[in-house]
């Protein structure tokens, strides 16, 4: 019977995982023991990240929806409850669009949010 070696299914294996780990530092993308620690691991920070991503940038729209409703003396809570009294609604992704590239078109919405 003929021996079968794994050799070609390994070096795939180890080739995939080492070109996924390139641009990572010293070993860990040239050893293929510690490029897969090291694969794992990115792959657990990157689930993480989509999750805090989407944190972050609520958080970055809020600032923003903040920092401009104060320049037209008013607080980002009272701007999102006259907002949502007079059922004008935009979510905060566009209100901080509008605060950041379109003053103008921000400042009539607080305008109509107090009417």
């Amino acid at each position: 019977m003929v021996r079968v070696t794994k050799a070609k299914i390994a070096k795939k294996r180890h080739k995939k995982i080492l070109s996924s780990t390139k641009g990572h530092y010293g070993a860990r993308s040239r050893l293929y023991k510690t490029a897969k620690q090291s694969n794992i691991k990115s792959l657990q920070y990157a689930f993480r990240d989509r999750k805090n991503k989407k944190r972050a940038f609520r958080s970055l729209w809020i600032s923003r929806i903040n920092a401009a409703s104060r320049d037209l003396n008013l607080s980002y809570s009272s701007l999102l409850n006259l907002l949502s009294s007079k059922k004008i609604i935009l979510n905060r992704k566009m209100l901080a669009d509008l605060a950041v590239n379109d003053k103008d078109t921000f400042q009539k919405v607080v305008e109509l949010a107090k009417s």
